[in-house]
């Protein structure tokens, strides 16, 4: 492990060291695992965001027919 200095606001600081209390946590133990979580979370999201973009469009209509028009989507006689 590594030490590293780190600079916060008084009142961040000051939360800080309550929730870590509450948690039965010290200070640097609170801050490290906030940090992992929203590295591994970020790190997540940009793993499912490539997978989402590498994947090939999906054709709605397989049988050429036009799509409907905005109008025609937004219609609501036919749901009544």
């Amino acid at each position: 492990m590594k030490n590293v200095t780190i600079t916060l606001e008084d009142g961040i600081v000051a939360l800080a060291r309550r929730e870590a209390a509450r948690r039965n946590l010290s200070l640097s133990r609170f801050v490290g695992e906030l940090l992992q979580r929203q590295l591994v979370a970020t790190r997540e999201y940009e793993l499912a965001m490539r997978r989402s973009l590498a994947r090939q469009p999906v054709r709605m209509r397989r049988d050429g027919s036009p799509y409907p028009t905005r109008e025609e989507s937004h219609e609501r006689s036919r749901l009544r």
